[in-house]
């Protein structure tokens, strides 16, 4: 009796070393930046080369708004781009070079002098040259995945991977720099040289990385392509893009207060560090398992809406009850959970934003909408920093007390600086995400359909 052809299809897969090397050259090029940006850089000019507070805050005033738009141009111009090697490995390969090369520059005197208008001009400098290839590569890379498969699956299993890696990018400088920095009058050749061979390590992982893995999901270069502000303007109109940048704002937000907040709690709250860190990884990994297991069945916005209501719910409890250790100890654990949904779910949607883009405009632009994506999140970072310390200041809050020594009205603004606003974020995203609709059956037939498309060109 004859059998029936099969109609299986294939299993989307990434090679494992694919995901290695990519995971790898994105966690140097974000420690790389972290140093930089993290505060080594600003560390480094004042205290050690000696220029002054006021114009290292000038260059990062004037920096800022050269770090906002270029992100959306250098992402219309990536997909663009034409070449063998695709739209994007371009960037990350001959950009690594000068990568490594501005890097490692930062960390020595030009010959310009010591002037304080010498030191300014070379410090604005190197962070103009160093941030316009750190766009160039971060945000190729930043969409390769988007680029190396369609299904959620094969996205998913690179970005559980992913995450272990950004915490160690996200480690190497709190971790590095306190031990390596010169003290003022101290020699630094032993700091220069680790700067250089950080700098060469970089080079040589991101250069080498490009020869493992490579863009399958591309569509022809427009030949009478929109421009920039045309394209912007599109991503504006694509309902999922808005409530995707809804989410990815939440995200960044949160991640920094929760970065800022933290250590004014353990100083004034007795909850131990260890079992608060060691609640937040358990967190983490139960969300990584959890959310992995269940995107498919569940399906990406539900499983983030779930998450935003845990993560509201925690973020909640801790803004009144924060002071008490088992309240806390939840708090943090779903802390873990956000943190674990926000490496793993948001970058699922985004990439299903940018499939529906293609559906409906036939062009694949995931450097336009990574660009503009940064473009709307960037300003998160300061709202985060500026939210925390004016709360903080209402409520209170004396910098010139002790640790342990604020008032009982100041530790409770401490918790709502901390926590209130992340759990009012989240309930807008879970709000908003009843109206996301990339979502149900008639999505996941669209997003086969375009697999399926992929595989065969």
């Amino acid at each position: 009796m004859a059998t029936k052809p099969s109609t299986t299809v294939n299993e989307e897969k990434i090679k494992l070393s694919s995901k290695l090397w990519l995971c790898s050259a994105d966690c140097l090029c974000s420690a790389a930046s972290g140093l930089i940006t993290g505060g080594a850089m600003t560390y480094f000019f004042t205290k050690f080369l000696g220029l002054s507070e006021e114009l290292a805050s000038t260059v990062w005033i004037i920096f800022a708004v050269w770090n906002a738009l270029n992100d959306p141009l250098f992402g219309y111009i990536s997909d663009r781009t034409k070449s063998k090697l695709g739209r994007r490995i371009p960037y990350i390969r001959y950009g690594s070079f000068f990568y490594a090369l501005f890097f490692i520059l930062t960390w020595v005197r030009w010959p310009l002098g010591a002037s304080q208008g010498a030191l300014f001009v070379q410090m604005l400098a190197t962070l103009f040259l160093f941030d316009t290839f750190y766009t160039a590569i971060a945000t190729s890379l930043y969409v390769m995945p988007y680029t190396m498969a369609v299904s959620n699956k094969a996205r998913g299993n690179l970005f559980i991977m992913k995450i272990f890696f950004t915490l160690l990018s996200m480690g190497i400088p709190l971790v590095l720099f306190p031990l390596i920095k010169p003290d003022v009058g101290e020699d630094p050749k032993r700091f220069q040289l680790i700067m250089v061979v950080i700098g060469v390590v970089t080079f040589a992982v991101i250069f080498t990385s490009t020869f493992f893995y490579k863009e399958k999901v591309t569509t022809d270069i427009d030949e009478n392509p929109e421009n920039i502000f045309r394209s912007t303007l599109d991503c504006l109109k694509n309902r999922s893009f808005l409530i995707f940048e809804i989410l990815s704002f939440t995200v960044i937000f949160i991640q920094t207060i929760l970065m800022q907040g933290v250590n004014y709690y353990f100083d004034e709250f007795s909850m131990p560090m260890a079992a608060a860190y060691g609640l937040l990884g358990a967190g983490a990994v139960f969300g990584v398992i959890l959310w992995s297991r269940k995107v498919k069945p569940w399906g990406v916005r539900n499983c983030t809406l779930l998450m935003c209501i845990i993560f509201a719910a925690g973020a909640g409890a801790m803004t009144f009850f924060g002071g008490n250790s088992i309240v806390a100890g939840v708090g943090f654990f779903a802390a873990g959970m956000g943190f674990a949904g926000g490496m793993y779910l948001i970058p699922l949607m985004n990439g299903d934003v940018i499939d529906y883009d293609e559906t409906v405009t036939g062009k694949r632009r995931e450097g336009m909408y990574a660009g503009v994506n940064s473009l709307i999140t960037k300003p998160a970072i300061s709202f985060a920093n500026a939210a925390f310390i004016m709360i903080a200041k209402g409520f209170g809050y004396d910098t010139t007390v002790a640790a342990g020594q604020q008032s009982a009205a100041a530790k409770q603004g401490l918790l709502v600086a901390w926590m209130a606003l992340p759990a009012v974020l989240l309930i807008i995203c879970a709000i908003s995400l009843k109206f996301y609709p990339l979502t149900g059956a008639k999505w996941n037939e669209t997003k086969q359909q375009l697999e399926t498309k992929h595989r065969s060109e």
